[in-house]
């Protein structure tokens, strides 16, 4: 009888998990919150907990499992299962994950960055089709990602493979990032950056678009707002997404020429804009990529949502 995986989604607000078959499908799944009181202390006990009562109240036991997967943030040590530096969790000191979770619950444990889990998961069940070669980027209040070539996730020599949001696009007035430089992609690719797009094309826009207005009176203004509002025909609007679209289509395009992917899928809540942001970012891309790569690269949305996470936890433990 084929086994079981768990794999675990850990957030600074909630804990995703999930029981999936090996063929990552989600069998069940449920959340917890994530306590991060007391320099995040009560996570992880907090985590198992919820695993062994699921065990107990389902009838199940470790030998019904292969292993349990988990993507968290932070800096982490994928050979001996630690993380540090997640501050959105509390966790500023080293963190011993592996070894708590294997000593409570006795099944082999893998962790990675919950971007790069993320990845995996649309690589392996998503728009990725399960190709060995796909990047995945994540556009959201930032910009994270992932990279899988010939099957296996990028982490680099410093453990920084990846760091798709932190390539320097930007050469004109250009924002500062919260990584200390100027210019970097999550600057005007992010739903932050979409708004630092927004006012600083209001700045200059002598015309009386609705965006403009927003923007003058001092409203909040959201990347949903622009691009409905460019949807709609609003010209400013029209400019922060066509400029929203070089930053991010050049981006794709020397992303390509470098790892030629079969996919670059674009997931993460900006990419709720669906067909009409990948439109405007495919345009660019195809004018700028290398020839041959436009045949083979292609670029395309997320389709796991909110499940990739805990679908790619539960493959690392197949790697």
């Amino acid at each position: 009888m084929s086994k079981k995986i768990i794999g675990i989604d850990l957030g600074g607000t909630s804990v995703k998990l999930a029981i999936l078959s090996e063929a990552g499908e989600i069998l069940e799944k449920w959340s917890i919150k994530t306590n991060i009181l007391d320099e995040g202390s009560h996570i992880v006990p907090d985590i198992i907990a919820s695993i062994q009562h699921r065990f107990e109240s389902h009838g199940l036991s470790k030998e019904d499992f292969l292993g349990i997967g988990m993507g968290s943030p932070g800096v982490i040590d994928v050979e001996a299962g630690t993380v540090i530096g997640a501050y959105n969790l509390n966790w500023k000191t080293l963190q011993e994950v592996k070894k708590q979770f294997e000593t409570a619950i006795g099944l082999p444990f893998f962790i990675d960055n919950d971007a790069n889990v993320a990845a995996l998961g649309e690589q392996w069940v998503g728009a990725g089709q399960n190709n060995p070669d796909v990047v995945f980027m994540t556009l959201g209040t930032g910009v994270g990602g992932g990279v899988v070539a010939a099957g296996n996730l990028i982490h680099g020599f410093g453990g920084a493979g990846g760091e798709l949001g932190h390539m320097p696009v930007d050469f004109e007035d250009a924002f500062a990032c919260t990584c200390g430089k100027k210019g970097c992609l999550e600057t005007v690719a992010s739903a932050t950056g979409i708004v630092n797009l927004a006012r600083r094309y209001a700045d200059t826009y002598a015309g009386d678009a609705a965006l403009k207005k927003m923007v003058d009176d001092g409203q909040e203004v959201t990347a949903k707002d622009v691009f409905d509002l460019a949807k709609e025909g609003d010209d400013l609007a029209l400019i922060v997404y066509k400029n929203f679209s070089r930053y991010l289509g050049i981006a794709c395009a020397n992303i390509a020429s470098i790892l030629n992917p079969a996919y670059i899928v674009l997931g993460g809540g900006v990419s709720a804009a669906g067909e009409f942001l990948l439109s405007g970012v495919r345009k660019v891309y195809e004018e700028n990529v290398f020839p041959q790569i436009k045949q083979s690269t292609k670029l395309s949305l997320a389709t796991l949502g909110n499940d990739a996470g805990v679908i790619g936890a539960a493959s690392l433990v197949l790697k």
